[in-house]
């Protein structure tokens, strides 16, 4: 079971990495026009279009941050030991889903199975936090109960 969380742990790593490429490439591209507009008669459109390539730049630097954060959020979550009730690294199987309490990263697959990746912040996160097996929660009308913790 061990090696299913760090599966699971890699792929939400993956997942991040993936966020901060995309990123740091979409940081470059927007430098590299903003370098490579040249100054015209139109010193208006000159400087708007240099103005709009700094404000890309700008979004993706945010990106880039919260990407960061979420790695950081990662390497805090140990997933070399099996919690009697979920915390954060744990996987919480339910009548509803499989769910991996770490980072919200959407649907990861691993061993033919698939898993929802949510932050113990998010909603379902919130209500898996500290439950043990046997537990049973509602949200959205749906409800979940919870048959095993690893």
């Amino acid at each position: 079971m061990i090696e299913l969380k760090a599966k699971l742990h890699a792929l939400c790593v993956a997942y991040v990495q993936s966020r901060m490429n995309a990123a740091e490439q979409a940081i470059a591209e927007a430098q590299q026009a903003q370098n490579d507009d040249t100054k015209s008669s139109a010193g208006d459109k000159y400087e708007t279009g240099r103005e709009m390539a700094q404000q890309e730049t700008n979004r993706n630097l945010a990106q880039l941050n919260e990407a960061n954060k979420l790695l950081v959020a990662l390497n805090h979550i140990s997933f070399n030991s099996i919690a009697q009730k979920a915390e954060a690294g744990s996987i919480i199987i339910t009548t509803n889903g499989n769910f991996y309490l770490a980072i919200s990263a959407g649907t990861l697959s691993a061993d033919g199975k698939s898993y929802f990746a949510v932050s113990p912040a998010s909603p379902i996160g919130y209500k898996l936090k500290d439950k043990t097996v046997g537990d049973a929660f509602v949200l959205n009308e749906k409800t979940y109960q919870i048959t095993s913790i690893i």
